[in-house]
């Protein structure tokens, strides 16, 4: 029998105050929750790097045992169950949630971030590009979506197959015994509903800042204005919560299959009006390069001291986001994923955005490092005075770079709807026992929080406290999604033998 979630407190009851108190106190006194946090932040990833390191990695290589294992040809759902959506639209969706603004983003900017300040070797060189890249790989790749897969196929199972809630302490509830599961699965819940709810604040404010440089650069608007930002980020609300209000088969759906036809309107375009052949190249490199140092790479600790800051500052910073989004990412993958085995699950969220993510960053990166090292240079410059003018430089530099730079913005705008979008949707999830399709009023309810939450992070101009709790969550989630991973590692061996 399926256990329902024990109700220390409501979950939408309490969440709604605790977000805003904890903005409030971040707002007020910064300082204090960063430093805080920060201290806290440091600690862990100085003694613990070697743990995030080996569970990250171990997630990669449980994906990877479960799909080719006797396991592999279990139905996310009943046996007759027929997925939801085709997989085009599964794969949009569940990479415009998971990862599109952030390649858009960075795509080009890390390349040459590597590139000028090497792990090793000697910086702006052809071998310091082609490292560059495949630690970029290496970092938007097979472990930053074994994270989400770990988490979307644990609520999956035990959601379609088991019929629990949807909630990421449901798996914990299932298996495991001792008085120790309710409050442990109760505060994963809890702690899911504030890491997303500020995640997402965030990230709008954020991504605010790209559309506003993005804007300047191409209609000549103002960079600096506060009216201009306060009304992108409102256009922002009210798209995301008109989509909000429509189910979700109609309104992320249609929004992930726009944002994946502009998507690729803009890869081609950068992709055929640049260094098509020397882009290629790249790309097929890049593949080989990484594959061939990702055993390295998956457990590489430095324990000799040379890179150890470059770790904590690039990859543990980069797993401990992928952690934090979790919750939100993984158990909106798997509420689009009913219907599937879970070999194809682990074939469509693990391989394709990984090769999806490697060509985008060939593609972007490749043609700013094509840029530094046999072009007119530049862009590296732009990049250590502010990050958000890279991928609008590095447009200037192709045919049609207005029109080009348009469909960026839009691009840019959709994605970060989607996101905000289905944010919304798996707060209204958490915050209603787990529902697969949670009441409207509490979608909009979460949808409006958010967004005032952005407006006042945006006003304060300090987005470091919500960095701050977004990555400090990443600590103790991290075993969350391992005892997750131990309980479904379990019932299915289990389902198996009857």
């Amino acid at each position: 029998m399926p256990q329902q979630p024990t109700r220390l407190f409501d979950l939408f009851r309490l969440t709604l105050p605790l977000c805003g108190l904890l903005g409030l106190f971040g707002l007020l006194m910064p300082d204090s929750l960063i430093a805080a946090a920060a201290a806290i932040i440091r600690t862990a990833y100085a003694s613990l790097d070697w743990f995030f390191m080996a569970a990250v990695s171990s997630f990669l290589i449980f994906l990877i045992w479960i799909a080719f294992s006797r396991y592999g040809d279990v139905k996310l759902g009943e046996d007759d169950d027929q997925p939801e959506f085709s997989t085009s639209s599964w794969i949009a969706m569940l990479f415009a949630t998971g990862m599109g603004v952030g390649l858009l983003f960075w795509g080009s900017a890390e390349p040459l971030m590597h590139f000028d300040e090497p792990l090793m070797g000697s910086a702006r060189t052809p071998a310091a590009a082609s490292r560059a890249m495949v630690l970029t790989a290496f970092h938007w790749g097979l472990h930053a979506w074994a994270i989400y897969g770990v988490v979307a196929l644990a609520i999956a199972y035990f959601g379609f197959r088991r019929h629990e809630p949807y909630l990421p302490g449901s798996p914990v509830r299932h298996v495991f015994l001792g008085r120790w599961v309710a409050p442990v699965a109760w505060g994963s819940d809890l702690l899911a509903v504030v890491v997303v709810a500020f995640g997402v604040a965030g990230s709008l404010s954020m991504g605010v800042s790209q559309l506003q440089t993005g804007l300047h650069e191409v209609f000549g608007t103002s960079s600096q204005s506060l009216g201009i930002s306060v009304g992108i980020l409102v256009a922002l609300i009210v798209v995301y919560l008109g989509s909000a209000i429509t189910p979700i088969d109609v309104g992320i759906r249609w929004l992930s299959n726009i944002n994946m036809v502009l998507a690729l309107l803009l890869l081609s375009v950068v992709l055929f009006s640049g260094e098509t052949s020397f882009i290629l190249r790249v790309f097929v490199t890049s593949i080989g390069e990484y594959l061939q140092a990702l055993p390295e790479l998956a457990f590489q600790t430095y324990p000799h001291k040379v890179g150890g800051e470059w770790l904590q500052k690039w990859t543990l910073t980069y797993f401990s986001s992928w952690i934090a989004w979790a919750p939100f990412v993984g158990v909106f993958i798997a509420r689009i994923s009913r219907g599937r085995t879970i070999r194809q699950f682990v074939g469509g969220v693990l391989v394709v955005p990984t090769l999806i993510s490697i060509l985008w960053i060939a593609v972007f990166g490749g043609t700013a490092l094509h840029e530094e090292l046999y072009g007119r240079g530049g862009i590296s410059e732009v990049i250590s005075q502010d990050v958000t003018l890279s991928l609008f430089t590095l447009l200037q530099r192709l045919p049609f770079s207005r029109v080009v730079a348009i469909i960026a913005i839009s691009l840019d705008f959709l994605f970060l709807v989607t996101s905000a979008d289905s944010a919304t949707f798996v707060l209204g999830m958490f915050t209603s026992d787990g529902q697969l399709d949670p009441p409207r009023n509490r979608r909009l309810a979460w949808g409006l929080s958010v967004g005032v939450l952005a407006v006042a992070l945006m006003l304060s101009q300090n987005l470091d406290a919500v960095r701050s709790i977004t990555v400090l969550s990443a600590v103790p989630f991290t075993a969350v999604i391992m005892m997750q991973m131990a309980a479904l590692g379990r019932t299915i061996s289990l389902e198996k033998q009857l």
